[in-house]
């Protein structure tokens, strides 16, 4: 029987500037995302992507009085309702931003149980990937969402970058994240250690956050 319930996408961008390369990132995930479920399945899939910086006021509002704005109200709901989330932040004293945990903090803690996630993140510098490992995954662990093997990091550098040898492309990782939220959405077990590599996949497709603290050089 065709189902004709939509899947929901539903990516949320705490960027400030406009044009910005969070929003950008968070675009390009939910692309992706999109291309793998629709290759994959009959249901339609809708894509919805929030920008934070439109919210703030009514963020701010929120904090202080207890009660959202009817517009804040309903992106919270999308949030909660939406079938696969996709979080991008931008880099802000090597954690996530002010906006972006605002309004996670609005959110009640069971409301994403279970939620698949993809965790990204923006800055100018690759120094500051961590951010996704000890800032954003304990996040969203606590909010009991459920975040996907691969987290996708853009640096500047990374922009129009294809990657080498030794490296995955940025493209590449974009495309291996949203397959993995594709996956989840569908109900399909993704884990890091134990799903067969695909094709976007280096050597090293996964590695574990111990492995990146051992490696990181500090000058």
């Amino acid at each position: 029987m065709f189902a004709t319930t939509p899947l929901r996408i539903v990516a949320v961008s705490a960027g400030l500037s406009q044009p910005s390369s969070t929003r950008l990132l968070a675009d390009r995930l939910a692309a992706a995302t999109r291309e793998r479920l629709e290759a994959e399945q009959d249901r339609n899939v809708e894509v919805r992507v929030i920008e934070l910086r439109d919210l703030a006021v009514d963020i701010a509002n929120h904090l202080v009085s207890g009660f959202p704005s009817a517009t804040l109200r309903e992106a919270i709901d999308a949030v909660t309702e939406a079938d696969g989330l996709i979080a991008v932040t931008p880099v802000f004293t090597a954690s996530y931003s002010g906006l972006f945990k605002s309004f996670f903090d609005l959110i009640d803690n069971t409301a994403l149980t279970g939620k698949p996630v993809v965790i990204a993140a923006t800055g100018g510098t690759a120094r500051h990937s961590l951010v996704l490992e000890h800032a954003l995954r304990p996040l969203f662990a606590y909010l009991r969402a459920v975040t996907v093997p691969t987290s996708v990091y853009a640096a500047s550098e990374d922009w129009g970058s294809s990657g080498d040898e030794y490296t995955e492309g940025l493209p590449s990782r974009i495309r291996r994240a949203g397959g993995e939220l594709a996956s989840a959405v569908l109900g399909r077990t993704v884990s890091g250690a134990s799903r067969a590599p695909g094709l976007d996949d280096g050597e090293d497709a996964v590695v574990p956050f111990e492995q990146q603290l051992a490696d990181l050089r500090l000058d």
